[in-house]
Order: C-alpha cells, then structure tokens, then sequence
C-alpha cells in the first residue's frame, strides 16, 4: 500500500466511523473545517475514497444546511451525484434548490436515467424545467419521458440505457459492439433483440452470449421474452415479478410493445423497501412521506389527522363504559380489569390485521383462499382467549378473592379475542374490497372494535351477574 494512497494503514486503524457505525468527530471536524475554509483539496482528501452511499449520509450528518450545498459546490466535477439517491427526501429537495440549475443539471448527466429521475420527481415542475432546460435535447427528452410516467410506476423506476441489437446480428458482432463502445450502460445483464420499430423481440442472457460461437445468429439464441413490465405497471407488482420468478432485469415496454428501458434488481430491491416502509408508517397512522428531516410543525400536522380520528373513536369507548356506571359503582375491581380485556384484545386484533394488511399487499390472501384464512384466525382467537381466559381469571379471582370475577373477565376475554380475529381480518379484507389501502385504514376501525367489544362484554357480563346474585 502506498504512502500516498488514502487508504493509509493510517485510515484503516482509524476509519471514518466508530463502533456505533456513526461517523467519528474527528473526521467530521475536518469536513466542516475544509468545507468553512473553502479548502477544497483538504475537503476532496478527506472524504476521498467514501462509497456514494456513505458520502450521502456524511451529507445528512453536516450539522448546518448551508454545508451541505457548498461541499457539492466545493468538490464540482469530484461530486458523485450518485450520493443525493441516499438522502431523505427532505434534505435532498433542499440542497436542490440551494445549488444553481445548471449545476445539477451538470451533475446528473453522468448519472444512469433512472437515477437522475429519481432525484428531480420531488421537485416541482418549474423547478425540474429549470434544471432540465441546461440539459441537451437527446438526454432531456429522456428523462421528461420518464418523468411523465405516474409516481411510482416503472416508467419512473427504469433506465433507459440498454443495449438494443437487431436480430440478424451475430454472435460475433454483438462482442465486437460490446468491446467498440463507449458509451454502455454501467451495468446490463441482457441483450434485447428488436425490429426496425423497436417492437421487443426476445432477449439474449450474457452468460449465454459468452458460451456461443460468434457466427452463431441471434435469432437462434433469442428466448422469449416471458416477463414483461409495461412502463405505467405498479412498481409493487413489478417487486413481486421479481420476487416471484426470482429476476435480475427485466424490459420495460410501451403500449405499442416498444422497448423504453430496463428495471434491474438493484431498483428493485429500493421498491420492497419504499414499500414495506410505506405499509409500516401507514399502519401507525404516520405519512408515508414523512421523514426525520422533518420540520417540527409539519410533522405535526401530518400526525394530527389520524389522532383526531383515535380521539374520535376514544370517546366512543367512554361512551360504552359511561352506560355501566353504577355497575362500575358496585366493584371498584371492575375499574381496575376492565382494561385488560382491551388491551389483550386490541393486541390480537393487530397481530392478525398485521398479517392480513401483508398478505393482501403480497397478493397471497385472495378470494380462492379468504375463507379459510378468515377461519383460521377465528380459530387461532377461540385458542389464544380460552388459554389467556384461564390464566387472567385465575388472577382475577385470587386478586380479588372473588370466583365469579374470574369467570366474568374470563368469558368477557374469550369474546374480545374472538372479535379480534373475526374482524382483525374482515377489516382489511373489507377496506381492500373497497379500493383503499388496509394499511392506512385498518388500525382505527380494529381497534374500536376491539375496545367497544372488550368493555361491552367485561360490563355487560358484570351486570349480568350482579342481577343475578
């Protein structure tokens, strides 16, 4: 190893991070003091040799929002703009609008298209067309193409670098292209047979290009192309294309069967994890949008909507208790339980909304199967309620020296985890039915059930047996 090579065995016994994964003060220190002094050499050695993944999350760790613009600016040409992939949304959109047009438009030309669409689809139109008007013609009709596609459809996640090839072509000369030019996509694992019109023909895997004579014709070689992504699919169904028929590419096409661009599975791999993430924050009532770069007041009023909701749903709890008030009168204990019935059903309820919400978004509960899976979790609720029924009655009743307690609040249990598995899946089963997402809507409706029922059942019953003593 060199004297002179960044990777000293200096840095090695003294990397940029610590233990905790987080980036070291020290090194930190030196960014922000080059990036003050606007010493671009020391701040181009200092984060020399990071990976475009680690440059972004040096970014969001610039304590100042002023720093992060400059480093860029600092750095010109040696910016990987790559790295603005890796950041919240938030933070990227406001380094774009920091910098000057023409310089994001300098730095995203070097990038493959879908990740130049990814970084402007935040922005609003006329910001996009203030970068893309410093773009030539060619490269700017290409990446407006791809932004016209709708959110989160493959159009917006393909690139449209590939490489195209007619089908009369041999073996041979589809090397001897390879190896002649330039200006190839970074990374390709196929090559896409096409007509004159650009209609999808078949495709050729490299590693079978690589094993054939070169005087043999594509067309002998060409498979089939069986999985195909139209340009307006969801990008959800495209993951579980993916997933399913465990792919590494796929071609993008248009209405007309055109080629338009290719998915890899690095894109891929992104989506499963927007998407999970996406499904995550919808089921505790946070925006899928939201992210820790967040201002305090947005965060809030993104938030509100949903605990407005709760509060609703809330009172409609209090309304049922209020109607056994002087049953609560007669024993304070019922005071004391009368939560836990809730609670423990309220817990169920999300354990089977949880996986129903997945399972619908994954497409594997669907009509053929909803029956059985519906019985299934009424079932699992009868197992899980007689068997927690025995163990907080017996509590009950030892607590409170009281049997018939025990077996108040253990019959009142069994009924609330039996409604948390009926409607823990009916709920989401019923939203999805109705064009909506489950994941979003579910948490507020099953939880009212379960605390409506769980009250209900817990007073009604002590009432029942209070008349009766």
């Amino acid at each position: 190893m060199r004297e002179d090579d960044p990777l000293t065995a200096d840095a090695v016994t003294n990397p940029v991070r610590d233990e905790d994964g987080a980036f070291r003060p020290d090194f930190l220190t030196r960014v922000t003091d080059a990036i003050a002094a606007e010493d671009r050499p020391a701040l181009k050695q200092a984060i020399e040799g990071l990976h475009e993944a680690d440059l972004g999350d040096l970014i969001e760790a610039l304590e100042s929002e002023d720093d992060r613009p400059r480093l860029i600016e600092l750095l010109g040409k040696d910016f990987d703009f790559t790295a603005l992939t890796e950041l919240d949304e938030t933070i990227r959109v406001q380094i774009l609008l920091a910098l000057k047009p023409w310089i994001v438009a300098d730095g995203i030309r070097d990038l493959d298209s879908d990740d130049a669409v990814y970084i402007l689809e935040d922005l609003d139109e006329d910001e996009k067309a203030d970068i893309l008007k410093y773009i030539p013609a060619p490269e700017r009709g290409a990446l407006e193409r791809s932004l016209d596609y709708p959110e989160e459809s493959a159009g917006r996640r393909m690139q449209t670098e590939f490489i195209a090839v007619p089908p009369f072509w041999t073996v041979g000369r589809v090397i001897d292209y390879l190896r002649d030019t330039a200006d190839l996509p970074e990374t390709f694992y196929e090559i896409f047979v096409v007509d004159p019109a650009y209609r999808l023909i078949g495709a050729v895997p490299l590693d079978k290009l690589l094993r054939t004579r070169r005087a043999v014709l594509l067309t002998a070689l060409k498979s089939e192309q069986r999985h195909v992504v139209r340009a307006d699919q969801d990008q959800e169904d495209v993951a579980r294309l993916f997933e399913h028929y465990n792919l590494v590419s796929a071609p993008v096409v248009d209405e007309s069967n055109r080629l338009v661009g290719v998915i890899t599975i690095d894109d891929v791999v992104d989506v499963i994890q927007e998407e999970a993430d996406e499904d995550l924050r919808a089921m505790a009532g946070v925006g899928s949008d939201e992210e820790l770069s967040d201002s305090v007041s947005y965060t809030a009023r993104a938030r509100l909507p949903w605990l407005i909701i709760n509060l609703g749903t809330a009172f409609l709890a209090a309304f049922i208790i209020s109607l056994f008030t002087s049953t609560i009168e007669h024993m304070v204990a019922l005071a004391v339980l009368m939560p836990i019935v809730a609670s423990m059903g309220g817990n169920a309820a999300n354990q089977t909304m949880t996986v129903a919400v997945r399972a619908l978004a994954t497409k594997d509960l669907t009509n053929h199967n909803a029956r059985r899976v519906v019985l299934r979790e009424v079932l699992v609720g009868l197992c899980n309620g007689l068997v927690l029924a025995v163990l907080l009655g017996l509590i009950a009743a030892l607590w409170f020296w009281s049997p018939e307690l025990g077996g108040v609040i253990g019959t009142a249990l069994v009924v609330n985890m039996l409604a948390a598995g009926l409607f823990g899946i009916l709920i989401p089963i019923v939203i999805h039915k109705l064009k909506l997402d489950p994941a979003v809507a579910s948490g507020v409706f099953v939880t009212t059930v379960t605390d409506t029922v769980g009250f209900f059942s817990f007073l009604g019953f002590a009432s029942l047996w209070f008349s009766f003593r």
